[in-house]
């Protein structure tokens, strides 16, 4: 049964997860994050304590599940049939995409970083980004056939940026309009050339699924 307080910090941090996504850090009150929430400011240190501590409980949410979602398709890689790795190297491309999509405040709290939001509070990327895509790196390069020429940390990195950048702004058709992860053609056809990209940039044998 989860108590009060338990429902109460995560709801908390439910909302201050949207309002740091939607105007980062520096742009985010606790008093604003009160309102939406419905509670005083008063209740919301008690739960989850200063901005900054409540900003860092956000950020460890949305890493937990971002880690779980990769050791996952790591693990995964690494246990397939040599036959079968190709195509589950391609699934972690999937997975990583998909999870961007379904949770958009994740590439949305890390792009402010990027754009120096938050930026007094340092360490997380060394602790929570740089681990992660080392793990996928060092299982691309001892899984797969991969070209001895290829950048595979850049590449990795390529799968981040474009990932985050096509469901926070999408991209232009030709008569101007935007379309990203929330329109299913636009979603595919982004996917499809991630699948291409990734599978030239490694030199991997075959053609891309």
């Amino acid at each position: 049964m989860i108590s009060g307080d338990t429902s109460q910090r995560e709801m908390i941090l439910r909302v201050a997860t949207k309002l740091f996504a939607g105007l980062g850090y520096d742009g985010t009150s606790t008093r604003q994050i009160a309102e939406a929430v419905g509670l005083n400011v008063a209740t919301i240190s008690y739960h989850v304590g200063s901005k900054r501590e409540l900003y860092l409980a956000v950020m460890a949410r949305a890493n937990n599940a971002h880690r779980a979602m990769l050791e996952t398709a790591v693990e995964d890689l690494v246990a397939a049939p040599q036959e079968d790795k190709l195509a589950t190297a391609h699934r972690l491309i999937d997975l990583y995409i998909d999870f961007c999509a379904e949770h958009p405040e994740f590439p949305a709290l890390w792009t402010h970083r990027w754009l120096a939001d938050a930026s007094d509070v340092t360490g997380l990327e060394p602790e929570y980004v740089q681990p992660l895509a080392q793990l996928v790196i060092d299982t691309i390069k001892a899984t797969l056939d991969v070209d001895p020429d290829a950048d595979v940390d850049y590449t990795v990195n390529t799968l981040i940026w474009c990932s985050h950048s096509f469901v926070l702004s999408g991209v232009f058709d030709k008569a101007g309009e935007r379309h990203g992860a929330d329109d299913p053609r636009a979603l595919r056809r982004f996917r499809a050339h991630m699948h291409h990209l990734l599978h030239r940039a490694l030199g991997l044998p075959g053609d891309p699924p």
